[in-house]
């Protein structure tokens, strides 16, 4: 596999955009947690509350158990600024709304990094993501131009056209990496939070010995003990 290029430190304010509670946590934490360390603000954003993603229990029940999770999980790793849209878990559409919503943040929080996940058709092989993953990606890079427009949803602000770079974790197209050698336990904490999500998979996974084997192959790529990959797109 290709070698990766380091993602550049010298920034102070990112925002992550995912769709459900625990999607920042199979990896993108763990950078997370080493970019707060530095002293970086990082603020997440969370498309729906993941009130779809047990099967065995009823969505009203679900949403309150999975915010309560992520705050959890945003704790372990150094953010306490958690949004969540409440939009229908497994029935996000990259449309206008979304967009406004999410330009509407970026002009707030005035990131200089976006964070996301893999937005891609597939995981890589025959895979196939979550239909929600590639809206909320799709919708993201969008709003981080129309944040930058001045003629576009002027109700929501001044315009932010500080973004460097949007970075997707676990995309099969990735082109960087983050060393997490030194915050990868954080990483694992923060996964380790989601317990009735992942209590409820068909083949719950070893939280630890996950991401530490992912990171072993990552870092091989970057030329560190422990890394996590990202595609990263330039606005």
């Amino acid at each position: 596999m290709p070698e990766l290029e380091p993602i550049a430190d010298d920034w102070q304010r990112a925002l992550a955009v995912v769709a459900h509670p625990d999607d920042m946590e199979y990896g993108a934490a763990s950078a997370v947690a080493r970019w707060t360390r530095q002293g970086k603000h990082v603020a997440y954003v969370l498309v729906t509350a993941g009130e779809a993603g047990i099967s065995s229990m009823p969505p009203e029940k679900v949403a309150p158990l999975r915010r309560a999770e992520q705050q959890a999980s945003c704790a372990a790793v150094g953010v306490d600024d958690i949004t969540f849209l409440e939009h229908r878990d497994g029935l996000v559409v990259a449309d206008l709304e979304l967009r406004a919503e999410l330009a509407g943040h970026i002009r707030r929080k005035k990131p200089e990094v976006v964070i996301s996940i893999n937005y891609r058709d597939s995981w890589g092989g025959s895979s196939w993501n979550h239909a929600d993953h590639r809206a909320v990606g799709v919708a993201l890079l969008d709003a981080v131009r129309d944040a930058a427009n001045p003629w576009l949803f002027p109700e929501l602000g001044e315009p932010w056209g500080g973004v460097r770079m949007v970075a997707f974790n676990g995309s099969p197209q990735a082109t960087h990496g983050v060393d997490v050698t030194g915050s990868i336990e954080s990483g694992i904490q923060s996964l380790s939070c989601h317990g009735t999500y992942l209590e409820n998979l068909d083949e719950p996974p070893d939280v630890d010995d996950f991401l530490r084997g992912s990171a072993r192959v990552t870092g091989e790529r970057l030329g560190v003990e422990l890394a996590v990959a990202f595609e990263v797109v330039t606005p």
